[in-house]
């Protein structure tokens, strides 16, 4: 469910870029207030602004939407030992486990001796 969700999450910030580029700016409604031809245009004589609007606002709520679900997913698997970031006392069990390269470097820096020979 979650990895849907991201996957979802990522379509949407590419939409939003999308959208967001192919908006034109505050200055480019000037030339179509002189008779600019703006009527000729697939979106109307307004336009694409109100519908690239509307449809950017829907995205970015929906972005949002996806990012507290995010968050809420996130902070739920924080109890998990699988979670990332493993918890202080786990690490000190962790360290406090001997090992076979514990064992060998409490032997002050004896040579191996090795079964069956003369030493």
């Amino acid at each position: 469910m979650q990895v849907a969700i991201l996957m979802i999450h990522v379509a949407i910030a590419i939409a939003l870029v999308v959208l967001i580029l192919l908006q034109q700016g505050k200055g480019a409604e000037a030339g179509a207030a002189f008779g600019g031809g703006a009527s000729q245009t697939v979106f109307g004589s307004r336009g694409s602004g109100g519908f690239l609007s509307k449809f950017t606002a829907l995205l970015a709520a929906a972005f949002f939407a996806t990012s507290l679900t995010l968050a809420w997913f996130a902070s739920q698997a924080g109890d998990a030992p699988e979670a990332g970031i493993p918890d202080s006392r786990l690490i000190e069990q962790q360290n406090s486990v001997p090992t076979l390269d514990d064992e060998g470097s409490s032997m002050d820096n004896a040579a191996p001796v090795l079964e069956g020979s003369d030493e």
